[in-house]
């Protein structure tokens, strides 16, 4: 056993110290060693029974360490030149989900992809492309949007929605505009309020010279959430009249990555405060900070 195991176990046999100062230092060694702490204090917590005290403080350290490490990885991402929106997905799901497999998704992901693909040719117009992306998408693979539990904390969890295949709008979406772009299919997210819909963007200007391109530069836009309808910039504008808001052009164009995943973080807080759980409100809170 090397001298880091070691001290690693010296450490977790002085949590239940009644001393709150001696336990603070040792929460704060734990939490320094990361991960690789875990399967020490779930051994700990399994075979060590030192009462309640003891227990809960186990679960609370494993708690803040995975937090940190989510955390790492946010903060990595804010600073990286690509922003990968699966990537940031999968991140956020991890809140929740700690020991979620990547690969597991990213495998799904890329099956989904082939499907669509191997019926996708180049003589084919964007509408003709997305009657195809949608029939596999919601046909085949039966992805849906889940209006019985819709403010449920899973329905923002990417690894769940990919499972069950029912969300919210946003990781619908999301997933749908992740494989659409791996199809080199222009299709990215738009952030509406109280809802979030898909841009198929004009890059090639098919749409200028016939007329069908609106002043975003969108050819139409998609709703994931209704099975992949098409409509035009006239039913934003009906849809936010209703709302009584303003034509701005962030209700029209596409938004950035950083925007998506911190609509993702403002979905899960609002459904925690709903079912009431403070203590996931505020660790939210600190991740949302990383993206101010």
């Amino acid at each position: 056993m090397n001298l880091e195991n070691s001290s690693i176990q010296a450490l977790v046999k002085l949590i239940d110290d009644p001393d709150d100062s001696v336990f603070e230092h040792v929460r704060g060694k734990l939490i320094q060693f990361g991960p690789d702490a875990i399967p020490y204090l779930e051994q700990s917590w399994e075979n060590d029974y030192y009462g309640l005290i003891f227990q809960t403080r186990i679960e609370n350290i494993i708690q803040d360490i995975q937090f940190e490490v989510i955390k790492n990885q946010l903060l990595e991402w804010t600073v990286s030149s690509e922003k990968d929106l699966l990537e940031g997905a999968i991140i956020i799901a991890k809140f929740q989900y700690p020991d979620l497999d990547d690969s597991q998704i990213y495998n799904s992901i890329q099956a989904i992809r082939k499907d669509i693909w191997l019926e996708l040719n180049d003589n084919q117009t964007a509408y003709e492309q997305v009657k195809i992306f949608n029939r596999i998408f919601f046909g085949m693979y039966h992805f849906q949007g889940d209006t019985k539990n819709y403010y449920s904390p899973v329905n923002s969890c990417i690894n769940v929605v990919m499972e069950s295949k029912k969300g919210n709008p946003l990781v619908i979406s999301l997933i749908y505009s992740i494989i659409a772009q791996k199809l080199d299919l222009p299709i990215y997210g738009v952030n509406l309020p109280n809802h979030f819909i898909l841009a198929y963007m004009d890059d090639k200007g098919t749409g200028f010279l016939s007329n069908t391109q609106n002043e975003y530069g969108v050819l139409f836009y998609i709703n994931a959430f209704s099975k992949g309808s098409v409509f035009d910039a006239a039913e934003i504008k009906s849809f936010l009249d209703e709302l009584k808001l303003s034509y701005e052009r962030t209700f029209f164009e596409p938004c950035s990555n950083t925007s998506i995943i911190m609509r993702m973080i403002n979905n899960l807080i609002a459904s925690y405060q709903q079912i009431g759980n403070a203590e996931k409100v505020e660790a939210l809170i600190r991740l949302k900070e990383i993206l101010d």
